[in-house]
């Protein structure tokens, strides 16, 4: 009987220091440093500074960023980095972290978003501006496996807390998080308007001479909110519950101008769903100037459940906004975009959001500032250095073929070369991206 191995025959022995891993978070590092992020959270937390030999709090938070978008879910993973010190330079231990995210004041997070403000303008000017400015603010529900301070019961049952965010649709840059009790309200309108503002601030561009849209669901659809962007020069498009009269209004109306839907990409008609602009029958008063209902009708998938509202075979959503494009195919197509926003809040739970570190409030809530940092890294990763398929690829699948990637480390002369396996079927993205992201300009 002969036996078969399905892994080939070798030995595993130690005896080398010239092999480093996680090449590929080197490039996040090296990212932070050319657009100038490092050195605007040098200038954010040197007041936090107590010692002159101690550790800068700015490189700090740089470290410990690149750690979470190299996966890393606790504090203790900055090890990662800390024991490859020809890679990635001297980084503070788990304690020294610790001590930085609990320093963090109100003042201190203003100042670090500044910073994050001025990188994205440098990283824009390179290239990766979109020209059009979709912000996407929504919430999620964030588990708490223990009893931390602001962790309360949510509205589906769970306990743990309520995050509220807003993100960039066109890049997948998350612009701003508030940490919120898991009991928080969902349409609370003070909250939308704090998270826009933080968002806005992070946009390189100016809402009066640039659309910028902000874009929720029926969450967002409030009296404050919306007046809230109409003042702020911003446009909105949110979803809008459809009640008893409403529903009313839409089905018994005989001679509303239905057009078929488009796909969300805008570029074909869809198969079923049709698209029709109701605002000349329904009192918008109250509503900032300009305002528009649009009203999408289609037929269910087969097994959903039907509900009072889904008359003669068709499913009815609403949707409040006050952009002025006469094609209600296209600004419904854009509302139903909405969609991606849910796939930048998956990417963060995997990049630092579902585990909160802490059983403090405060520290907890300057973890999610290091995720966002880190959200920022991958997204302007993905953006300047790469291409193709890996473009759009999530950060576990980034993290396989491209930031975890090992390599020979070479001194020569005065330089020091990291060579990859070069059969590796991605080091020429690796490389690639590599190149790409030298030839940023370096920031102050």
């Amino acid at each position: 009987m002969h036996h078969t191995t399905v892994f080939p025959r070798v030995q595993i022995r130690a005896g080398t220091d010239r092999i480093v891993a996680h090449v590929g978070a080197w490039v996040l590092g090296e990212l932070a440093d050319r657009s100038g992020l490092t050195r605007g959270l040098s200038e954010a937390l040197a007041p936090l500074k107590q010692r002159r030999r101690g550790h800068d709090r700015g490189q700090v938070l740089t470290h410990l960023a690149v750690a979470i978008a190299d996966g890393a879910t606790t504090l203790s993973d900055i090890a990662v980095l800390r024991h490859q010190p020809d890679l990635f330079g001297p980084v503070a231990s788990a304690p020294t972290v610790w001590r930085t995210l609990t320093a963090l004041t109100g003042e201190t997070f203003t100042r670090i978003a500044a910073a994050r403000a001025a990188a994205r303008r440098r990283v824009w000017a390179a290239g990766l501006d979109p020209h059009f400015y979709v912000i996407d603010i929504d919430g999620t529900l964030v588990t708490a496996h223990s009893d931390k301070e602001g962790a309360r019961p949510t509205y589906k049952h769970g306990y743990g807390f309520y995050p509220l965010l807003a993100t960039l649709d066109a890049t997948g840059e998350p612009l701003a998080i508030q940490l919120r009790p898991g009991n928080a309200g969902s349409g609370t309108a003070a909250d939308h308007i704090q998270v826009l503002d933080a968002a806005l601030a992070q946009l390189p561009v100016d809402p009066a001479t640039e659309t910028v849209i902000v874009r929720t669901d029926s969450a967002g659809c409030s009296h404050a909110f919306l007046a809230a962007c109409d003042a702020r020069g911003v446009r909105f498009i949110v979803g809008h519950p459809l009640t008893e009269e409403l529903a009313a209004t839409v089905i018994g109306r005989r001679r509303l101008r239905w057009v078929p839907a488009m796909t969300a990409d805008g570029t074909a008609e869809r198969d079923v769903g049709e698209v029709a602009e109701v605002t000349p029958y329904v009192d918008l008063r109250g509503w900032p100037p300009g305002t528009r209902l649009l009203v999408r009708r289609e037929i269910p998938h087969p097994g959903a459940q039907l509900t009072f509202t889904d008359v003669h075979g068709y499913r009815y959503q609403l949707c409040l906004t006050n952009l002025a494009d006469p094609d209600i195919a296209f600004l419904e197509a854009l509302y139903r975009g909405r969609g991606r926003c849910e796939q930048v809040i998956r990417d963060l739970k995997d990049t630092g959001l579902a585990h909160l570190p802490s059983a403090a409030f405060a520290a907890n809530q300057a973890w999610l500032t290091a995720v966002l940092i880190a959200g920022d890294l991958l997204a302007w990763f993905r953006g300047i250095g790469l291409s193709g398929v890996l473009r759009g690829a999530t950060p576990a699948r980034l993290r396989y073929t491209l930031l975890h990637v090992a390599g020979r480390l070479i001194r020569t002369g005065r330089r020091v070369v990291v060579r990859v396996a070069a059969a590796w079927p991605w080091s020429g993205p690796l490389l690639t991206a590599v190149t790409r992201c030298a030839a940023l300009p370096s920031g102050p």
